[in-house]
């Protein structure tokens, strides 16, 4: 309440200005000039305007950019200073008063001061501050206004003004010009920029400031004539313009589409005709859709339905008459009216609205027509100038080179490539339409080069690195700037594989082919195509077109070159070798040996490694099927009503050949894939099928279904996986019906450390000790708990023992002499110290020096370590003092002349050489028998005798064995005469013959590693038949002989006497013994050797043919039986004679008044032929 007779103040509101401020911004705005009365109403400057001018660029600089505050650039906007003085003096410098260097300096002053408020202020929410809140949206608004005075066609031609301004310092040439001559040039450039990148909100296309303003000024005003000189001659005569340009492209053209650009007038009006119809259509469909359920007039009541869920007791509510229609539409009408409250996600930095390039803007048919023209021009003179100098500032990292220059570069790249396409594809439509071959000839000539700066190596090596680092980054903007670049530099390649000129083509096969042999490309577009997540829809429509483009591509390329080879970079163990040791090396050389084999042992170090292998592009195209391109891919078809013709095949390309090439179709059965399919065709919202495309998506969706009822009748489990997205375990279940077999690799342990250098153990547990000391003291003091507590508990068991045997218990005596101190367990106390036992390899070093031990040959994480029963109480406590001295005094370097420290005392141990397994028919010596120490690994299995063939005589072979036991075992005359030896020589015996066994053991292979190959039943049988004929044949040739003789009496004659009986005697024995051990036979089988009486095979003689004589078996004894004496001379028979072989009779003796020549004798019906004189003792032959 107020009371009466009171007055109510109100309080102003507090300026946002300082008045102070304010008060000299104003009093330099007012002495600027103004408009005279006198005058006409023209502007008329003030005596002091160029001082004013200056004051004002002075508070702008000192005042808001280094305080950041925006309190002068406020005032000046409040004061109208652009519109109601810059541009007024601006227009009136006169085009012909290039001569008055005042108005020039007049004129350049404006424009430094229109540069800086015109610059787009651009602040994230970490930069704003309580003073920026209040003054940036008013001074964007004065943006908004200025550049509609620059823009508006009623006043002076400002731009044009501004482009006089640099003209002088333009015409001087470049190593001429000065830092002055360098800022001016500048200074119009950035005034050009700002005016592309000052928008106002909501503006449509007959706006003001809209981008066909823009362009038709700069047109008139001679703006992209400056821009087409500069940048043809970018490098000679420009050099640090060029981000300047690249950014003033950028504002220009994105959003603009090339595909529009390239359209004439008739052309643009028959496809807004066909989008208007499009659109039209789509009106109708929603329309029709909505009256089979719309409301009349005569229900117009409400209508209000309960539906019951499956809870008991629960219902929801949903109203409208078109839920009484079915079910579906019940249901449908319910989701409509669900809200998901989305979880809010962590603030996300804000970017730059002013570098977005995917929001489409439309143009007038003027602003259309000037800008092809300008971008013509500009491919054919300008685009290698710039693009090849900005890429050359980008790589060196050049100072004013900013990282949103880097995604414009990419951005304008991908642009003009995609324009350049679309004019060739439109000249080449014009020529078969009008068959205007002037316009063929002169696009034939200009060919490829015209944008060759960009199909150069180095821009594919700086736009694989961008994407790679920007991926790392997650800067997403960027890498959708990129893969646009990546996807138009592949569909120019394709395009001049195409190309009529052999030249083009060649190019595009060096650039096919540096593109594809790299894996990591692959790689990389695969990792974009995954990653897409709530990026937006230009981001997702890039990535699907570039593996889009990509497969296509690659797939066309990998069928004409089957022999493509690819690069790829996988994880390889390198391993250093140097040479061997001599074996030879003496003591002396004991240190240079450890150190020679320091340096031979094998060093794995894991490193990238390149390897060349065959492109498989089945293996390549499965890799775009896992669950996370298939959920790119639906995301992209959800804006199906959104998408043209061509991104509808996109994406029906690749569910295809998910589905029908990759044979995976169980990535697509999915409830959310199916729902999306079913929407598509049957609706709500269905497509249109009058598109080119509905007849192929409504196949595609056919075909899905009947695949997906065929795989759940086998597999009733793909029920529950629809629910869910596919897991690679769960894709190789569905489709073979059993779970993948995978192995699990056992961790590795370290590899073993050894000291350098003969050292004593106590400076080898120093060397230990030192290396631990620094980063890892715990583990030395938990190695002396441990040493401390087993000298402790193995000096309890030897005191136990002490008393034991002092009081003569019968058990200790036991202990002491059949058992040992117990093996005491290390346990680590903590699960890092566990881990740290097995990866540790300096600890497992300390250990081991310590007398550690582990159980087992399994080197795993949970091997048990123990303190070994053989170290007594007295060694553990001298282990414990030597680590605890070193550990309190440790020795950190080695060595007077050259120092190691204590790290590099330490060194690999060498791994042993596993011992290959050496057979006996493997020569490693001179004797060609292999021995590695062990002789009981040679030896068979005893009482297991070798089986060496079906006529192997092993009776025999074991009688002469036992003979020869006999002999050794007869005792042998002594020096003295004595029979008998003494126990040493007896031993010494003992062991020569045990060694001589051996060796012979070790060249024999027994029977039960080596296979029968001789064990063949036909073969005997054969060879035994072809004996058997040669022997009855010879038989009756000896007969034939006997007959043809005359039978004598006994001889009464004897050559040989006494010496000849006695050495027929001694080569009868001497046959005897070799016919136990030999069983030779004959080559052609005329003469065969007897075999002993214990052989398995007993042989028999007998005449088959006319039976004149009985069979007798060879080991019956020589009976004396009446000679038969042959007339003359019969020649001894067989070819053995020299070898001194010749009849045997199982072991008996020659008759010792056998005659001297050889005379047929028949001895119990055997016929004999007795050896002459000058026949060898033995010869003779048998049958």
């Amino acid at each position: 309440m107020v009371e009466e007779g009171t007055t109510m103040e109100f309080e102003e509101a507090p300026s946002p200005v300082d008045p102070e401020v304010r008060a000299y911004v104003y009093s330099l705005v007012s002495a600027l000039g103004g408009t005279g009365a006198d005058e006409y109403g023209h502007y008329v400057l003030g005596d002091d305007a160029l001082a004013c001018l200056r004051d004002l660029k002075k508070w702008l600089k000192l005042y808001d950019e280094k305080a950041n505050r925006l309190d002068v650039a406020r005032c000046l906007a409040e004061a109208n200073l652009v519109e109601g003085d810059l541009l007024q003096i601006l227009g009136a410098w006169p085009e012909d008063a290039t001569e008055d260097k005042v108005r020039s300096k007049i004129a350049l002053s404006c424009l430094e001061l229109l540069v800086p408020l015109t610059w787009p202020i651009e602040k994230n929410d970490m930069q704003m501050t309580v003073n920026h809140h209040r003054h940036i949206p008013y001074i964007q608004l004065a943006q908004t206004s200025y550049k509609r005075a620059i823009l508006d066609a009623q006043s002076k031609t400002i731009l044009r003004t501004a482009v006089r301004i640099g003209l002088p310092s333009i015409a001087i040439p470049m190593s001429e010009r000065t830092t002055r001559d360098e800022g001016i040039i500048k200074l119009i450039l950035y005034l050009f920029r700002n005016i592309c990148i000052v928008t106002s909100i909501g503006e449509g296309k007959e706006g003001p400031t809209a981008r066909s303003a823009t362009i038709d000024s700069f047109h008139h005003q001679d703006v992209l004539a400056l821009i087409l000189t500069i940048c043809s001659n970018m490098g000679e005569d420009f050099n640090t313009q060029d981000v300047v340009i690249l950014e003033l492209l950028f504002h220009l053209l994105k959003g603009v589409s090339p595909e529009k650009l390239f359209m004439d007038k008739a052309q643009l009006e028959k496809k807004g005709s066909k989008e208007l119809g499009a659109l039209l259509a789509k009106e109708k469909n929603m329309h029709r859709s909505y009256a089979k359920y719309a409301p009349s007039r005569h229900n117009r009541f409400g209508t209000m339905i309960w539906v019951k869920r499956d809870q008991p007791g629960k219902v929801s509510t949903v109203s409208g008459q078109e839920s009484l229609t079915n079910g579906q539409r019940t249901m449908t009408k319910m989701d409509q009216s669900k809200k998901w409250n989305k979880p809010k996600q962590g603030s996300r930095e804000v970017e730059r609205a002013n570098d977005r390039f995917d929001v489409p803007v439309s143009l007038t048919d003027n602003a259309n027509t000037n800008l092809r023209s300008f971008v013509e021009e500009f491919l054919d003179s300008g685009f290698n100038p710039l693009f090849n100098h900005v890429r050359r500032a980008i790589e060196r990292e050049a100072d004013r080179v900013l990282e949103v220059h880097t995604q414009q570069f990419f951005f304008l790249i991908s642009w003009f490539l995609e324009a350049e396409r679309v004019r060739r594809r439109k000249k080449q439509e014009a020529e078969k339409e009008f068959k205007n071959r002037k316009i063929t000839e002169t696009f034939e000539a200009d060919s490829f080069a015209l944008i060759a700066s960009v199909l150069t190596q180095e821009t594919f090596v700086l736009l694989n690195r961008f994407l790679q680092d920007r991926l790392d980054m997650k800067a997403w903007r960027e890498v959708n700037a990129g893969t646009r670049c990546f996807t138009q530099v592949l569909l120019i390649v394709q395009d001049m594989a195409g190309s009529s000129l052999e030249e083009d083509q060649e190019i595009a096969e060096n650039i096919q082919n540096r593109i594809f042999y790299e894996e990591t490309t692959h790689d990389r577009i695969i990792a974009i195509l995954r990653g897409y997540k709530d990026q937006g829809f230009g981001y997702l429509d890039s990535c699907t077109e570039l593996s889009h483009v990509f497969l296509r591509m690659l797939e066309r390329y990998s069928r004409e070159n089957v022999d493509l080879q690819v690069r790829s970079k996988r994880r390889a163990r390198m391993k250093k070798k140097a040479a061997a040791v001599d074996k030879g090396d003496t003591d002396a050389n004991n240190d240079d040996d450890d150190d020679a084999a320091s340096e031979m042992e094998e060093v794995a170090e894991a490193e990238r490694v390149s390897r060349d292998r065959k492109f498989d592009f089945g293996r390549l195209s499965s890799k775009f099927t896992t669950q996370s391109c298939v959920d790119t891919f639906v995301a992209f078809t959800k804006f199906y009503l959104d998408l043209n013709t061509e991104q509808l095949k996109r994406a029906h390309r690749f569910f295809y050949r998910a589905a029908f090439k990759q044979e995976l179709s169980v990535m697509l059965f999915r409830v959310d894939i199916f729902a999306l399919f079913n929407r598509m065709i049957k609706g709500p919202e269905p497509l249109d099928r009058t598109s080119p495309v509905f007849g192929e998506w409504d196949e595609l969706v056919r075909q899905l279904i009947k695949r997906m009822v065929r795989k759940m009748q086998e597999r009733p489990e793909l029920a529950v996986e629809m629910l869910f997205s596919k897991i690679p375990s769960t894709v190789f279940y569905l489709e073979n019906g059993y779970e993948k077999q995978t192995t699990s690799s056992k961790p590795r342990a370290p590899a073993a450390l050894e000291v350098r250098g003969a050292m004593t153990r106590g400076d080898q547990i120093g060397v230990a000790v030192a290396v631990l000391h620094e980063t890892k003291l715990d583990a030395v003091d938990w190695v002396l708990k441990i040493l401390a507590k087993a000298a402790s508990e193995r000096q309890s068991w030897e005191a136990e023992t002490a008393a034991r045997r002092a009081e003569g218990d019968d058990n200790a005596e036991g202990v002491e002499v059949n058992s040992k101190a117990p093996s005491i367990a290390v346990f680590p106390e903590t699960e890092e110290r566990r881990i740290a036992i097995f990866k540790d390899a300096r600890l497992r070093l300390l250990m081991t020096l310590a007398g550690f031990e582990r159980l087992g040959i399994d080197d795993g994480p949970d091997a048990t370590w123990i303190v070994p029963s053989a170290l007594t109480a007295r060694q553990l406590h001298e282990t414990h003092d030597i680590i605890q001295r070193h550990r309190n005094n440790p020795v950190m370097e080695y060595g007077e002349e050259d120092p190691m420290t204590a790290e590099e005392m330490l060194r690999r141990k060498p791994a042993e050489k596993l011992r290959r397994a050496a057979y006996d028919d493997e020569v490693s010596g001179d004797d060609g028998i292999v021995s590695d120490g062990n002789d009981d690994d040679l030896l068979f299995p005893a009482g297991r005798p070798t089986n060496t063939g079906p006529r192997t005589a092993a009776a025999a072979l074991e009688h002469l064995k036992k003979k020869h036991r006999r002999i050794r075992n007869k005792p042998a005359p002594d020096d003295d005469g004595v029979g008998g030896l003494d126990d040493e020589t007896r031993e010494h015996r003992r062991k020569a013959r045990e060694a001589a066994d051996l060796e012979k053991r070790k060249r024999i292979k027994s029977s039960e590693f080596v296979y029968d190959s001789e064990d063949d039943s036909e073969a005997d049988r054969l060879f035994f038949e072809r004996e058997e004929m040669r022997r009855t044949g010879h038989a009756k040739k000896v007969m034939e002989v006997l007959k043809a003789g005359m039978v004598e009496g006994k001889r009464t004659k004897k050559r040989g006497g006494e010496g000849y009986s006695k050495e027929a005697k001694k080569m009868s024995k001497k046959r005897r013994i070799d016919s136990e051990s030999d069983k030779d036979e004959d080559e052609d089988g005329d003469v065969e050797m007897a075999e002993d009486s214990s052989s398995p095979r007993v042989q028999e003689i007998s005449d088959r043919s006319d039976g004149e004589f009985e069979d007798t078996p060879l080991s019956t004894p020589l009976e004396e039986a009446p000679q038969e004496k042959v007339l003359g001379e019969i020649p001894v028979i067989g070819r053995d004679s020299q070898r001194g072989e010749g009849i045997e009779s199982g072991g008996s003796e020659v008759e010792e008044d056998a005659p001297e020549v050889g005379i047929p004798q028949v001895v119990s019906g055997v016929s004999q032929v007795v050896p002459s004189s000058t026949t060898p003792p033995g010869a003779g032959i048998r049958e």
